[in-house]
């Protein structure tokens, strides 16, 4: 065999490869930060300047100051490319203009926050994927991150944060970034720039320091930045190494390697190398090779093996398994290819004497390792207890099939046919070429057997017919019983070998067949979002690739219930229960072909992950006995780990949104609270005193006295009429109670009652109304929208100056009448867009301007949605000022509203 050192000084095909297709395309730089606010954009800004100064043209493509002055001061001097208008839902959106930016063809474009979502009607869904367009086109990109976005931290953040992030940037775009650099604040520092408003306006600040800025949630976070941005500078350097033929290990970084095989004391090795990971921080992998040798391992050792590679893997390990013929020399290739630079491997087991015959993988390894560490681990036989089966395996039912022995007979009678016609033309030692051929095929057909049948059968057949004295089993010639035992020992040989062959294609290709079920499998749990999706999928997959009933069991209050099977099965058997009971509390095997339980009808084991137990798994067929080959049961252990993973996974986003709705449900009481206590405090104080002056003083007080009051009595009882009224309208729209009163209405008249019942509220404000008479009419509840057009006045009112206009007017549009309503006030905040509508929610306010109970603008949308329309906020493009848009669709068949008179204007002094 050619030694495959040979090839250890060539660059690496891959690396390589990934290095050509850079080729042609842009170069990208990720500014990676733990939070919003730590300075990505701010130093992205900074590097291109210092790009521009070096005679590089360099454009903005979006930057978002998010009003920062420092930010704003930056962006100047720069060339930004105009962003294109896009109308979603009535509001026009500015996204990045890709076909600009390529058109403009700059060498280096900015783009901020690259895991932003694109308006519906953007070429792509997401700006990561314009980012690869342009990267595409030979253009570089700087960029800006937050570590929140990266897919597959998704659920670790929401763990720590308890906020689930959206959206998310595939692994995949930071694994092709050229560059990735790490913009790191301190905790302490970016709380100061929030409470210093240099991130968030103050009152937007001051919730996010109590929620998702806490100390330890940003220390979490700037924890998981280092290190994602660590993993990937540690692939470049791999790469680098890789690409150049650079002979490792390079001690940049520490890496573990532990080496797993089938022999005891395996355990205790692999968590003797994740103990010196967690010393060392650093990875590890658990590295198998697989040689020839272990087609012939016995269950007992294949079993071992596989719960090996479960138990590093759960134990935080990469399992690798890699093909091999000198384990030794393969082990050190692939460290130092790999660049690990500590080697975990067991003491020699073999005696001396097989030592000096067969070698010793660990001498060898200390040997061959160079610069690599290689600790040798003491491992005990004790921990084979705990790898060994605690169920009882069923027998490889391999019943005697007579086919091969037949096609190996046709074979043989087709050679001696062959050989009969080459008989007249070459020498008689010649024709046994023949029929070896005849045992090579039976081999590779039918086996070993039948290749051992056919050897003898060829044997008898050369001797018979061709040997002289021909048609007699007597030799006369010694050369002829040379010839013929020569040919037997080839035939065993050759027969054996191809065997072999036929043995390892086979189980290659039903592992392949497996390999291609469980990727499957695990493609399709990744796809499922609810528990009940992930559990048919699992009790669906285990039994078409087991040929078994199953039922799946999870813990619900206490105890152990049926939550899926497949065929469909909810009721079990006392007995079954215990023994589902018993795995689930023991966190093992029980039930038919366990040691505990027997007696019950299924097999139940504990589906469980690297942190706990998750549920359990039951099994059962209509045969009798075990259940399960050797086999089989390394398949379940791979498809129940899936599972269990998977389930977890669910489990977690459940607990992290009930922990989300938890926290929601306070803030909102929290604010229920705060409301009442000021918004009903407030208007029955007035009320209070102003009652308690008229019934002291009223006969000495003068009439203009009296009847101002009065007013106030009257005005402070409308108050808390309304917002009484706001919290009956919030109630019944969060409990699915609304149900509105359709009539086809004309929008016009509606508009007058409502501005008619806020004519007292709108008194220190002109009032213009542009609704033209053709509207059609529309199908809705005059009520519902007549309270919403009245709360957006109220609105209005409340946060425009005293003599400001507030401007009503419709259209029809694209199926649908638009009622807009605008005010000239200082306008939304805009972050605060979506979150007005939120139940409790106030923008920041001045203090001249009336509070209010944060209850209007969330029935708005309650009630508007009610009726099959929508409401979105924007603010003003002509002057300051908020513009809130209502949406109705038009019905099927609409009747014109009619002439009902011309645009009306009213003016009120202020």
């Amino acid at each position: 065999m050619p030694d495959d050192r040979s090839n250890e000084n060539r660059p690496s095909p891959d690396a390589l490869l990934e290095h050509a297709e850079r080729e042609g395309r842009g170069r990208l730089r990720i500014f990676l930060g733990a939070a919003p606010g730590v300075g990505k954009t701010y130093e992205m800004l900074m590097s291109g300047r210092a790009r521009l100064a070096d005679g590089i043209d360099v454009v903005i493509g979006v930057v978002e100051t998010h009003g920062r002055r420092e930010t704003q001061t930056l962006v100047e001097g720069y060339e930004v490319i105009p962003r294109r208008k896009i109308d979603y839902k009535g509001r026009v959106l500015d996204e990045m203009d890709i076909d600009a930016i390529l058109a403009r063809r700059p060498a280096l474009v900015l783009v901020d926050e690259l895991a932003h979502t694109n308006a519906p009607g953007s070429r792509h869904p997401k700006r990561y994927l314009d980012v690869q367009e342009i990267l595409a086109r030979g253009i570089d990109v700087y960029t800006t991150l937050n570590i929140q976005h990266v897919e597959s931290l998704n659920d670790v953040v929401a763990q720590i944060t308890r906020v689930r992030v959206r959206e998310t940037v595939p692994d995949s775009i930071i694994d092709q970034a050229d560059d990735v650099e790490i913009i790191d604040l301190t905790p302490d520092d970016l709380i100061k720039r929030l409470e210093e408003g240099k991130v968030y306006f103050p009152n937007t600040a001051q919730r996010a320091i109590e929620n998702y800025f806490s100390s330890g949630n940003l220390t979490a976070l700037r924890e998981l930045a280092l290190r994602r941005t660590a993993q990937r500078v540690d692939e470049q350097l791999l790469n680098h190494m890789q690409s150049h033929a650079i002979q490792g290990p390079w001690a940049a970084g520490e890496r573990v390697l532990v080496c797993v095989d089938a022999r005891p004391g395996g355990a205790a090795r692999i968590r003797y190398a994740r103990r010196l990971a967690d010393r060392l921080r650093a990875p590890w992998t658990a590295l198998h090779v697989d040689t020839p040798r272990s087609a012939g391992m016995s269950e007992e050792d294949k079993d071992r093996l596989a719960t090996l590679m479960r138990l590093a893997e759960q134990l935080g390990a990469e399992v690798t398994t890699i093909p091999g013929q000198n384990v030794a020399q393969d082990i050190v290739r692939h460290a130092t290819a790999n660049n690990f630079t500590h080697i975990v491997v067991g003491r020699p087991t073999r005696s001396r004497w097989r030592e000096l015959i067969e070698g010793s993988l660990t001498y060898d390894l200390i040997r061959n390792a160079g610069d690599i560490s290689v600790h040798v681990i003491s491992g005990t036989e004790r921990d084979a207890e705990a790898t060994s089966r605690r169920v009882k395996a069923a027998a490889e039912q391999k019943h005697f099939q007579i086919w091969p022995y037949l096609l190996a007979t046709t074979y043989v009678a087709g050679s001696l046919a062959v050989s009969a016609v080459l008989d007249q033309f070459l020498d008689v030692r010649n024709l046994a070429i023949v029929f070896l051929l005849a045992v090579l095929t039976s081999a590779v057909a039918g086996g070993l057997w039948p290749a051992l049948y056919a050897c003898f059968l060829s044997a008898l057949a050369f001797n018979y017919f061709f040997l002289e004295p021909r048609y007699t089993l007597t030799i006369r010639d010694p050369e002829s019983i040379v010839a013929l035992a020569v040919f037997l020992a080839v035939a065993v040989i050759a027969s054996n070998l191809a065997a072999r062959m036929q043995r390892q294609a086979v189980a290659a290709r039903s592992r392949a067949r497996a390999t291609e079920d469980i990727y499957l499998f695990s493609r399709k749990l990744a796809g499922a979002g609810t528990l009940d999706d992930v559990l048919w999928a699992t009790a669906f997959q285990i039994a078409s690739m087991l040929k078994l009933r199953v039922v799946l069991l999870l813990p619900e209050d206490g105890t152990i219930t049926v939550k899926a099977g497949y065929p469909p099965d909810d009721t079990l058997a006392e007995a079954d229960i215990a023994a589902a009971r018993w795995a689930w509390e023991h966190n093992r095997a029980a039930g038919r072909g366990a040691d505990t339980l027997p007696g019950a009808k299924r097999l139940y084991l504990p589906l469980r992950t690297g942190r706990t137990a998750i549920g359990v798994v039951g099994l059962d067929n209509d045969k009798q006995g075990p259940l399960l080959t050797p086999e089989q049961q390394r398949l379940l252990d791979a498809l129940a780990d899936q599972a269990a993973v998977a389930i977890e996974r669910v489990q977690l986003v459940a607990d992290v949104d009930r922990a989300k709705l938890a926290a929601e449900a306070d803030r909102l009481r929290s604010a229920l609270l705060t409301s009442i206590s000021h918004d009903l405090k407030t208007p029955l104080s007035a009320i209070m005193g102003a009652a308690g002056t008229l019934k002291e003083f009223a006969p000495g007080l003068p009439e203009p006295d009296r009847a101002e009051l009065l007013s106030t009595v009257i005005d402070e009882s409308e108050r808390l009429n309304r917002f009484i009224a706001n919290l009956l309208d919030m109630t019944k729209i969060e409990s699915g109670a609304m149900e509105p009163n359709y009539a086809l209405h004309y929008v016009g008249d509606i508009v007058g009652t409502a501005l008619n019942r806020a004519r007292k509220i709108t008194s220190e404000h002109k009032i213009e109304v542009d609704i033209p008479p053709d509207l059609p009419m529309l199908k809705l509840d005059p009520v519902l929208f007549e309270q919403v057009l009245f709360n957006l006045l109220d609105n209005a009112s409340k946060y425009s100056p005293s003599g400001s206009t507030i401007r009503v007017q419709g259209w029809a549009d694209n199926g649908s009448v638009i009622v807009q309503i605008m005010d000239e006030g200082p306008g939304i905040p805009g972050h605060d867009l979506e979150r007005v509508f939120d139940t409790f929610y106030r923008a920041r306010k001045g203090d001249q301007v009336r509070a209010g109970t944060g209850l209007g603008l969330s029935i708005c949308r309650g009630f508007v949605e009610s009726m099959g329309g929508t409401i979105s906020a924007a603010n003003r493009t002509d002057r300051t000022g908020a513009a809130f848009t209502i949406r109705i669709p038009m019905p099927a068949e609409a009747p014109d509203a009619g002439n009902r008179g011309e645009e009306t204007s009213v003016d009120r002094p202020s």
